[in-house]
Parts: C-alpha cells; sequence; structure tokens
C-alpha cells in the first residue's frame, strides 16, 4: 500500500511538473545565464557558455538538473532548444552594438535537436543574423550519447554546420565508452574535459594521468581542449601546466545573467 501511494505522488509531481514547464514555454519564464571560458594564457575571455535557468514561481531559480530530463522526454526541448539558440544570437548582437570584443557562445544542443531534419537549416538561419557581428559565433557542445544514435547523420550534419562557421565542441570527454573513436570519425574543434576529472588534479594521480592523456589525445587531433569545473588556483596552474588552452569554473566566477556578465566582458 506505501508502494502504491509513493508511486501516485511521484506521478503526480512528474504531471505537475510537465504542466508547469509547458507554462514555462508559453510564458517565457527561462533565462539564460553565461559562464566565461578563459584563455588559460592570456586570461581573457575568449568564449561563453550558455546556460538554461528556469524562473519557476513555485521554486525559484532552477538549474537544468532539475528539469532537464522532463523537457527531453515531453519533447519539449525542441521548443526551449530553439528558443536558447535565438537568445544567444540576439545577446551577441547586443554585444556586438556595445563595441565589446568578438567572442564566441557555447550552446548546448539535446539528440532531439540533431534528429530534427531542419535542424541546420534553423541554425544556418540564425547565423545569417551574426553575419554583420564581425568575429562573433556560435559553438555547438554536444555529448558522445547523442553523437552516437546516428553516427553517420550527425557527422554529416556537422560538417555543414562547420562549413558555415559554427565550432563543434564534444562535452563532458572521457565520461562514455567510445570516446577515442568519436575523436577519429566526427568533425570537431573543442575538446571538453568533464569537471569529474578536473576536481581530482593535482593531488591524485589518476586524474592528473588521465587529464594529462587527454590532453596529448587532443593534440593529436588538433582539438582546442576546455577544462570544464575549475575551482581552484592549484588546478588551475596544473592545467597551465600541462598546456591546456582554456577553462572555465567558479575560480573565475559563477554563471551569471547576460547584463551581470557584460562589465566582465568590457574588462576582459
Amino acid at each position: 500500500m506505501h508502494y502504491r501511494l509513493e508511486m501516485r505522488s511521484q506521478t503526480a509531481e512528474r504531471l505537475d511538473l510537465e504542466h508547469r514547464l509547458s507554462t514555462a514555454i508559453a510564458l517565457q519564464q527561462f533565462e539564460l545565464y553565461y559562464q566565461a571560458q578563459v584563455d588559460c594564457h592570456s586570461d581573457r575571455i575568449g568564449s561563453l557558455e550558455a546556460l538554461l535557468r528556469w524562473n519557476d514561481p513555485k521554486s525559484g531559480l532552477l538549474a537544468p538538473a532539475r528539469f532537464l530530463g522532463v523537457l527531453e522526454s515531453t519533447g519539449m526541448i525542441l521548443a526551449v532548444g530553439e528558443w536558447v539558440l535565438e537568445r544567444a544570437v540576439t545577446d551577441c548582437e547586443r554585444w556586438w552594438r556595445m563595441g565589446l570584443a568578438p567572442l564566441r557562445v557555447a550552446v548546448n544542443v539535446s539528440a532531439l535537436q540533431l534528429r530534427q531534419r531542419n535542424f541546420v537549416s534553423k541554425v544556418l538561419r540564425l547565423l545569417e543574423r551574426l553575419g554583420p557581428c564581425e568575429g562573433f559565433g556560435l559553438d555547438l557542445e554536444i555529448t558522445e550519447t547523442a553523437l552516437l544514435q546516428d553516427l553517420e547523420g550527425t557527422g554529416a550534419m556537422l560538417e555543414a554546420l562547420r562549413a558555415a562557421g559554427v565550432r563543434i565542441a564534444l562535452d563532458d570527454f572521457g565520461t562514455g565508452y567510445s570516446s577515442l573513436g568519436l575523436l577519429s570519425k566526427l568533425p570537431l574543434d573543442l575538446l571538453k574535459i568533464d569537471r569529474a576529472f578536473v576536481a581530482g588534479i593535482p593531488h591524485d594521480p589518476s586524474s592528473v594521468a588521465i587529464v594529462e592523456n587527454t590532453l596529448r589525445l587532443a593534440s593529436v587531433f588538433r582539438l582546442i581542449t576546455v577544462a570544464e569545473g575549475v575551482e581552484t588556483a592549484e588546478q588551475l596552474r596544473a592545467l597551465r601546466s600541462m598546456r591546456c588552452d582554456q577553462w572555465q569554473g567558479y575560480l573565475y566566477g559563477p554563471p551569471a545573467p547576460a547584463l551581470e556578465i557584460e562589465p566582465r566582458l568590457q574588462r576582459s
């Protein structure tokens, strides 16, 4: 009896969350926060990662871990993902008009988005808006799981986007099972080292070995490397000594709304 009541409660909570997310799309309750990706050697911001946040009237500001699974399972991620891309381009246009230094914005893309036949055409239409904004551009961050669902079709799609100036980043590298094969088969530009490995450096020998070998591997494929989750000066010094290209994390600052990140971009 207790089990059935618990199941009913979970089902009711899930349905409530689905309804609130549907309302969030209609009322535009989402917001983009940005986290800087900093050059390891010049300390300049070269790009920003766009991170989705939900201003939920019931629970306050929520990170994707609280609701992303429901967006994906219901298909609502398609509408939200399109909004994220459009908003990122709109922010780039504003920063260009402000006279800020050129930068790129990285947007996470789901497997469902990649399976859309018109995904490439949608991105290309958005890129047309960035045409006058010299030096500004889009990066797409894609997980290994999303790529493996249709390796051949995804590869052709990514080639078309790269030809238009989009850079492709493999996100959460090292957390899957076929990453080495992907590096040789897919058109990639950036490799993001998962925070789980960065957290252990410089004191955990296993983490140090994994990060060092990943960086060497990336150099073979001529990929730009980005270390995620950098929180201490020790970690940053270690990454610099290993010749990592870029880093992001709370050592520089937490993700912030566009209006709050702009003063940092002006200083950078």
